[in-house]
């Protein structure tokens, strides 16, 4: 069985405390490896690393130098796809078409970030005062503690890594406990693309332990994390206590409306990507479906159909469109969920069991859609994070909006109609930080992505993220010699 250790200072090492935990494959279900298990003298010890190296070779490197070893990392994460897209499959279960695309696009994060990191200004200021220059220089926080999740890892953390290294910064990465043998095997590519020792670290571990630790370190400027809302808010209150930066993408229950004059084909796999796809194991996946009641039970019953024939099965067959869910609690409460909702008086149009329930592996969840759903139930209020649809009947744009923007989550939004003037009337009023018209599930390293409410603080992706990740310095320079009086402001 393969063994995993951190990745610290360039090297692997065994964890300080010489303890392992097993990482399953959801398909098979069986353990195919062990990873070690990280402490808080794992995390030090990594944020030590990051510290002399962002004092020593990497903050002597210029901009243009740290730009061309990100663009050369793009490249080899392009040689390296088919191998990470596999390790991602084994560890979360998604299919292998998916994961094996989304490796290959993320190298475009870090070749954007890439040519952007020479391109960080300051700017002089328009001074009031007679003989002064003033400018602005954004310089690097420091360390970054980057903590992903585990539906795409290596994605997620391009949005994270990619700003942060070009804008100079170093990183201690914490990776989900259900999938970190993708992180350490891309890791190991930073010393074949020629960064320094120490720029990127990997700890390993579990979130009270590790996660906790690097949240709670001094040498730690910020930390940067995807995960739930729970998770996320405890996060930002721990990095409270000791005035970090924080930048947080969390969960979402995502409406995805469809009108009565949209192109139903166009809408119908739209709806059917926002929910579907990845087994609805996404923070955008749009969760609820909302039809204008005039169609309603007709776009139903073609999404019904549709939805009956798609194929459960092994992710890494190309015939199969939907595979397990990535880890046994999550299936376990996606099934509550599915308890829940029938409890509170929802009709399964289909779907609702699990994969034992008809010969599928034991934890695939079948498509489901409930119909029925009203607004205050929790199958239409809280996240699920699965493969389930909750369906609700509107009148017209205001009860629309009315629905759409009744949750404490704020991620995305899809609209579909023919009428422009209603997508601009839509996207001006939906409380969203994405609005997809006739689309659905578009994201790209050129544009920020961010949520409201309970889906976040701050944003990612797009020109300004580099921003994010430095901090701000106005230098005062006198022109003059200045005898002012000692005891006014100047």
């Amino acid at each position: 069985m393969t063994r995993y250790e951190h990745l610290i200072d360039g090297h692997v090492v065994d964890p300080a405390d010489r303890l392992w935990f097993p990482t399953v494959n959801p398909y098979t279900g069986k353990t195919w490896a062990g990873i070690a298990r990280g402490s808080a003298a794992d995390i030090d010890r990594a944020v030590a690393a990051a510290q002399t190296a962002r004092r020593g070779a990497w903050g002597a490197m210029t901009p243009t130098a740290r730009g061309k070893l990100l663009v050369r990392l793009a490249e080899l994460i392009e040689e390296n796809a088919e191998h990470l897209a596999t390790i991602e499959v084994r560890d979360n279960g998604k299919l292998y078409s998916e994961m094996l695309g989304q490796v290959k696009y993320l190298a475009e994060w870090y070749r954007y970030y890439g040519g952007l990191a020479d391109k960080v200004e300051g700017s002089v200021v328009p001074s009031d005062k007679p003989d002064m220059l003033n400018f602005t220089r954004h310089e690097p926080m420091g360390v970054i503690g980057i903590i992903t999740p585990w539906n795409s890892p290596l994605l997620l953390l391009a949005w994270k890594l990619a700003p942060a290294l070009a804008a100079g910064n170093c990183a201690v990465i914490k990776p989900s406990e259900h999938t970190s043998a993708s992180t350490l095997e891309f890791a190991l590519l930073f010393g074949q693309a020629g960064f320094p020792p120490g720029v990127v670290n990997v700890v390993t571990g579990f979130g009270h332990e590790a996660g906790s630790a690097l949240v709670d370190h001094p040498g730690v400027a910020k930390i940067a994390f995807t995960g739930s809302d729970q998770i996320g808010q405890l996060i930002y209150e721990q990095a409270a206590r000791s005035l970090k930066a924080v930048t947080l993408e969390l969960g979402g229950k995502s409406p995805n409306i469809v009108f009565k004059d949209a192109d139903p084909e166009a809408a119908l796999i739209g709806v059917v990507a926002g929910i579907f796809a990845a087994a609805g194991q996404t923070c955008i996946a749009g969760s609820r479906l909302l039809v204008q009641r005039s169609i309603h039970d007709a776009f139903v019953e073609r999404l019904v159909a549709f939805t009956e024939a798609i194929r459960p099965g092994d992710p890494m067959d190309p015939a199969t469109q939907i595979g397990p869910i990535a880890t046994e609690p999550q299936f376990r409460k996606i099934v509550d969920y599915i308890a829940i909702a029938r409890d509170e008086g929802a009709r399964c149009a289909t779907g609702g069991g699990a994969g034992s329930d008809s010969g599928l592996n034991p934890q695939t969840v079948q498509p489901t859609i409930f119909t029925g759903v009203d607004p205050a139930m929790r199958i239409a209020r809280e996240e699920v994070f699965g493969p389930v649809l909750a369906v609700i009947p509107f009148e017209d744009e205001e009860d629309a909006i009315r629905i759409a923007n009744g949750v404490d989550f704020g991620l995305a939004a899809g609209v579909w109609t023919a009428d422009i003037g209603r997508a601009i009337r839509m996207s001006e009023q939906l409380d969203a930080g994405t609005v997809w018209i006739n689309t659905y599930r578009a994201v790209s390293y050129t544009s920020p992505f961010g949520g409201t409410k309970r889906s976040g603080l701050g944003f990612e992706n797009g020109i300004e993220a580099i921003r994010t990740f430095t901090k701000t310095k106005s230098v005062w320079l006198s022109t003059h010699p200045d005898r002012n009086n000692p005891f006014t402001l100047r």
